[in-house]
């Protein structure tokens, strides 16, 4: 019997490939993007746990195109303390 593959999923920060328990997921919950960590379904995003693919994740304005929610608040301090326990931290 053989392993299942690794299912692979796209950072929306960095662009780059990564197998599914290497990022965390991304959602939108009451108008903001919030992070997603039993994946529970419905629209989502992939994103590296590192503050600097968040960063350009939001430069870029990823998450709304993403998410498919144009006006989504993607509060980039609120999604760093989560990714790192930090909102200050880079």
């Amino acid at each position: 019997m053989s392993a299942t593959p690794p299912q692979i999923r796209t950072c929306v920060g960095c662009g780059r490939r990564a197998a599914r328990p290497e990022l965390v997921r991304l959602k939108v919950s009451g108008g903001r993007v919030v992070l997603d960590p039993v994946a529970t379904g419905g629209r989502g995003a992939w994103l590296h746990p590192v503050p600097a693919c968040l960063d350009r994740a939001i430069e870029r304005r990823a998450l709304p195109r993403a998410l498919r929610a144009p006006g989504v608040l993607a509060d980039a301090g609120e999604l760093r303390a989560g990714l790192t326990g930090n909102a200050r931290k880079h």
